[in-house]
């Protein structure tokens, strides 16, 4: 058995948060790039929504690009921009995001500062099909969205020094086992040289998976052995990701599901499929049992359906610290997705510190000083 892994804190949910914080209103069709309108209307707000995870305690922040695409892009409409955003216009506002998320890392630690967000096609859809994997017929299948991606992936490639200014490329929330081996295929690309100035394959690589369901499964029903194989597997592609993930899924399922996911990597271990082990990711969501409905926008707690009594940063903690006893992921990162909050994530880095899981920093205990001043 190795040492403990180094476990890192991600932030929180961004567009729940300005919309909890900050007061901000998506209104689905008319602002289809979520959070990453901001960057068009109010940058000011997204910098200090972001910040507020950074002065929490997260060291990795997440950039406010998840749902940014071609088409959310043409069809937004402010002010400045009543026809929309064209191709040639969408790399200032991406250069805006990873410089706001950059400013908001105030965690100087090893391993710390922004990851680039990159959600699932279905994240770009009206309303979002990320939970459903439900997606239209021109992106059914692994080349469509193998192209989709490549193409999203080359706005922030061609913009000249960017990839240089993130610590982390995040795909995430992925439904469906196809998009996995899209992306996987995008980044075998990138290892062989076919994009220009592609440089995905310097950069650490995690791959996220939802699991919204009552069972084990994505929404297209792949098993947890399927996932872990199409996102590591050496043997669909030359480049392995740096990290696994599951995201925006209840936490009270993360137990048995990195239980499985360890049986899945060690058995691709075993078998000379995976040459070592990778780092896991886990960010879930910050619910208090609600259910996201798409339909009337609003998250809500199903019928017959009670709260869970322990506390969403005990529960995680909990999960982190069984697994981190392994000592066989290469490191841990964990923070929260949808409802997090900044004070969500401010008391989970308290009970990872107080229980030994994560260094006491300079930065804690000033947090600590305030807290205790009132």
């Amino acid at each position: 058995m190795r040492n403990a892994a180094k476990v890192l804190i991600l932030d929180g949910g961004l567009g729940t948060s300005l919309e909890d914080k900050y007061h901000v209103n998506f209104a689905g069709a008319k602002t289809p790039l979520w959070s990453c309108h901001l960057l068009l209307s109010d940058q000011p707000t997204l910098l200090a929504c972001q910040s507020d995870f950074g002065e929490a305690g997260a060291d990795i922040i997440t950039t406010a690009t998840y749902q940014a695409s071609i088409d959310g892009f043409s069809a937004t409409q402010t002010a400045d921009w009543p026809r929309g955003v064209s191709i040639a216009n969408i790399g200032q506002f991406l250069e805006d995001a990873v410089l706001i998320a950059n400013k908001a890392a105030q965690s100087r630690i090893p391993g710390s500062g922004a990851a680039l967000a990159l959600g699932p096609y279905g994240a770009t859809m009206v309303p979002s099909t990320e939970y459903s994997g439900k997606y239209d017929m021109d992106h059914g299948n692994s080349e469509s969205l193998a192209n989709w991606h490549m193409e999203r992936f080359l706005l922030f490639a061609k913009v000249e020094g960017l990839l240089h200014r993130i610590r982390y490329v995040a795909f995430e929330t992925i439904p469906r086992l196809d998009e996995i081996m899209a992306i996987r295929k995008v980044l075998e690309a990138g290892l062989t040289g076919r994009t220009q100035d592609m440089l995905s394959v310097l950069v650490p690589v995690w791959i996220s998976c939802v699991f919204p369901a009552d069972g084990d499964k994505l929404p297209d029903g792949s098993s947890v052995e399927d996932v872990v194989a199409a996102v590591l597997s050496n043997q669909f592609s030359a480049y392995v990701p740096w990290g696994i993930g599951i995201n925006c899924t209840k936490v009270g399922k993360l137990a048995s599901l990195v239980a499985r996911f360890e049986k899945a990597v060690n058995g691709l271990v075993q078998l000379g499929a995976l040459a070592a082990w990778p780092s896991l990711v886990l960010y879930p969501d910050g619910t208090n049992g609600e259910v996201y409905n798409t339909a009337t926008k609003a998250w809500e707690l199903p019928d017959g359906q009670k709260a869970p009594e322990t506390p969403w940063e005990v529960e995680l903690a909990n999960v982190v610290e069984v697994t981190n006893k392994s000592g066989r992921w290469r490191s841990i990162v964990v923070g929260g997705c949808c409802k997090t909050s900044d004070s969500d994530i401010a008391r989970l880095r308290k009970v990872l510190v107080e229980r030994g899981i994560v260094e006491k920093t300079a930065a804690d205990e000033m947090r600590e000083k305030r807290e205790s001043d009132g």
